[in-house]
């Protein structure tokens, strides 16, 4: 073999290892991912079932989640699609106080041609006792398409205004909350919005 061949041969197989290494190299670096903000912000009442042990009729409440849009649901249907939420991932401000959930929640979100239900469901301590919340909003109908059936993501339009039920089994938004077994409902008014936001990229991510 010629030595103008050799040197052919061997250039060949140095591009040929670079490029294998820069795919190792890319395939090894995770896609960033995106985080998805929900706030739920609204005045409490009227009391619509129950007793109001917590005093929060007529207060506000705020209740904030941080999603990760590359979750996969934990179940689904055609119209249906139910998220697992993470310890810490909700915070919920009413009045003066402010709490995270305790423990893994979910979201759970339907799909429907009156409406799109979200509803949160999740727990939190308050003087050491465990308080069930279950948070139902009703949104504008096509608010979110069939694609946040397979993940999570912002719906559209933001923000939007919630309107309060005026029963405990009828359409509209409501805070339901159980503690020590007794459970209240109540009508929550206010508005909902969402964001979609790319999770930071650290300077060890950042390509030279």
């Amino acid at each position: 073999m010629s030595l103008r061949a050799l040197r052919v041969s061997a250039l060949a197989f140095v591009v040929s290892l670079a490029s294998a290494g820069a795919a190792v190299s890319q395939s090894a670096i995770p896609p960033h991912s995106s985080t998805l903000t929900i706030a739920l912000d609204g005045t409490a009442g009227p009391v619509l079932s129950g007793s109001d042990l917590a005093s929060i009729n007529g207060k506000t409440a705020t209740a904030t989640l941080l999603l990760s849009e590359n979750l996969s649901p934990k179940s689904q249907t055609a119209t249906t699609a139910v998220y697992k939420i993470p310890a810490g991932a909700v915070t919920l401000v009413v009045g003066t106080k402010t709490y995270k959930n305790a423990s893994p929640g979910k979201m759970s979100i339907k799909l429907s041609n009156a409406a799109v239900v979200l509803t949160l469901t999740y727990v939190f301590t308050d003087s050491g006792l465990p308080v069930t919340v279950v948070e139902t909003s009703y949104l504008a109908k096509n608010s979110w398409t069939s694609a946040v059936l397979t993940h999570p993501g912002s719906f559209s339009p933001s923000p939007q205004d919630l309107t309060a039920a005026a029963v405990a089994s009828g359409h509209g938004s409501k805070l339901q909350y159980t503690v020590e077994g007794i459970t209240c409902i109540l009508g929550i008014a206010g508005t909902a919005t969402s964001s979609s936001a790319p999770d930071a990229v650290l300077p060890d991510d950042a390509t030279d």
